[in-house]
């Protein structure tokens, strides 16, 4: 009988224990142990309280409930993102960015027609909120999950306190899965004749963690993956200039709790507002080459009016980039010791999930031997390149003034990709047919990228627009609200969904 393959993961948080927990389920038909070593002392970041419907496919393939995490991690569901301040063109100052849905398909394609025909000079109704039901759910609260008599599933994410899930999960990974958990300072890492990490080195020096495969989850230290192996990082501050944030918790909001991510723009970067069950997570992410933590700090507190509250702060620098390769030798990097784009789109989960599920199959594929590692790490670069593009346009496309906004504005530290994008856009292109050529509808479908450019209201200004001609296949508004209207019925209230969870 073979010997039992060791993985061994440096670093708790979400991230190291979403790897124990996947690794052990995964490979549970083979023989393998996992272990995660942590340092009781070293805190977890926990800023991301966000994610994508990346996060439900990771639990829907544990086989874990949400009736037994949610409320164990005083998690809400999420429709999507609102940016709010993004843009000064009367009518689009705001605009909701949802998560897909099969019910799209019936109004997505006229939305898409309906944005060309703005583009190249039509005075048509272009908005995104008014042509999707995401958008609908999050302005009345209303939860994601229908009724059983309408069987239309919606895409839907979720909010999260990222210290109570990354516990959750430790105690799913250590009582259901086996994974054994020791709590050590490592000292560093003993590397073998062929440069690969043998084991890890326990503080003092005289006791060593062995493995066969190790997952570096130790934050932007990066200690095996950047201190040990020496890989490279490249930096995306050429076109992402935040690199700072500022935590700030909040009493729970009054009235209903809303299901919708909420990014507010301000002078130098832009706010988070996360609703949880228990409280709501504030935060500001800005660029400190453009002000201090300090005046960062006051503009938040401002802005949430708790200039005089005494509530303290949490000051957290960002890394923002990615190593050259995630998988190299027997080491694979996870989390913030493998990159960092800014929490923007809330893509910190989506990408380790992405990450774990790809380097398993491939180590599967090929009886946990090496020969896919060239590939995977070209597409695990691609994906962070891809996703990166789309939050580079946020700031791109922006439409604020003062220095910072202007600066990214103007920013011409662009990937081809992204200038092909644009240039569609602004040629009046078909959008759509743009993305899937590019192959970056892997990332961000068409959709998204229609509700960025359109959201911001990039288009000719009004006074340029004349009224459509006769015959033009327009979009019946009147149809598309009855029918957003109509699919709404079949969904419940946001709080009485999380009230169901506690009951079950």
């Amino acid at each position: 009988m073979a010997a039992a393959r060791r993985f061994v993961i440096l670093g708790g948080g979400t991230a190291g224990w979403m790897a124990a927990a996947l690794i052990a389920h995964r490979c549970g038909d083979h023989p393998v142990s996992v272990t995660l070593v942590e340092s009781p002392e070293i805190g977890i970041i926990g800023v991301g309280e966000g994610s994508t419907p990346q996060l439900k496919v990771f639990f829907d393939e544990l086989g874990i409930a949400e009736c037994d995490w949610m409320p164990a991690a005083h998690a809400t569901y999420k429709t999507g993102i609102r940016f709010a301040g993004w843009s000064d063109a009367a009518g689009f100052e705001s605009y909701f960015h949802p998560f897909q849905s099969v019910l799209d398909g019936h109004t997505a394609p006229g939305f898409f027609f309906h944005t060309r025909a703005r583009r190249t000079g039509r005075d048509v109704p272009a908005h995104p909120d008014r042509f999707f039901l995401a958008a609908r759910l999050a302005q009345a609260r209303l939860g994601p999950i229908p009724a059983e008599n309408f069987p239309f599933e919606i895409g839907y994410g979720y909010h999260f306190d990222a210290v109570l899930l990354g516990q959750f999960l430790a105690g799913h990974a250590t009582t259901r899965l086996g994974v054994e958990h020791v709590q050590r300072r490592v000292a560093g890492a003993r590397r073998n004749e062929a440069g690969d990490i043998a084991a890890l080195v326990l503080e003092g020096g005289d006791e060593e963690i062995a493995g066969d495969f190790f997952i570096d989850a130790s934050g932007f230290r990066a200690s095996l993956i950047g201190e040990a192996l020496g890989e490279p990082f490249e930096s995306f501050a050429g076109n992402l200039f935040n690199n700072a944030a500022i935590a700030l918790p909040g009493a729970r909001d009054e009235g209903a709790t809303s299901c919708e991510t909420v990014s507010t723009a301000l002078s130098c970067g832009w706010t988070w507002r996360i609703p949880l069950t228990g409280r709501t997570g504030n935060g500001y992410v800005y660029a400190s080459d453009f002000i201090s933590a300090d005046a960062a700090e006051t503009e938040l507190r401002r802005h949430l009016g708790l200039l005089d509250a005494d509530v303290p702060a949490r000051h957290l620098a960002m890394q923002v980039g990615q190593v050259r390769r995630s998988w190299v030798g027997n080491c694979l990097a996870i989390g913030l010791a493998q990159g960092f784009i800014e929490p923007l789109e809330a893509t910190a989960l989506h990408i380790v999930h992405a990450t774990l599920a790809g380097w398993i199959d491939a180590l599967l594929a090929d009886n946990f031997g090496p020969a896919h590692r060239a590939s995977f790490n070209t597409a695990i670069h691609a994906r962070y390149e891809g996703i990166r593009d789309y939050i580079v346009c946020h700031y791109r496309m922006n439409r604020r003034e003062g220095e910072y906004w202007r600066a990214n504005g103007t920013n011409d530290h662009l990937s081809d990709n992204l200038k092909a994008v644009m240039t569609c856009w602004f040629q009046g292109g078909e959008l759509d047919a743009e993305v899937v050529k590019l192959g970056i509808d892997r990332y961000y479908a068409p959709l998204s990228w229609h509700c960025l450019f359109a959201g911001y209201g990039q288009f000719p200004d009004a006074a340029r627009l004349r009224q459509p001609e006769p015959g033009l296949p327009l979009t019946d508004m009147a149809w598309v609200d009855r029918f957003i209207a109509g699919c709404a019925m079949n969904f419940p209230a946001h709080d009485d969904l999380l009230a169901r969870l506690k009951e079950a």
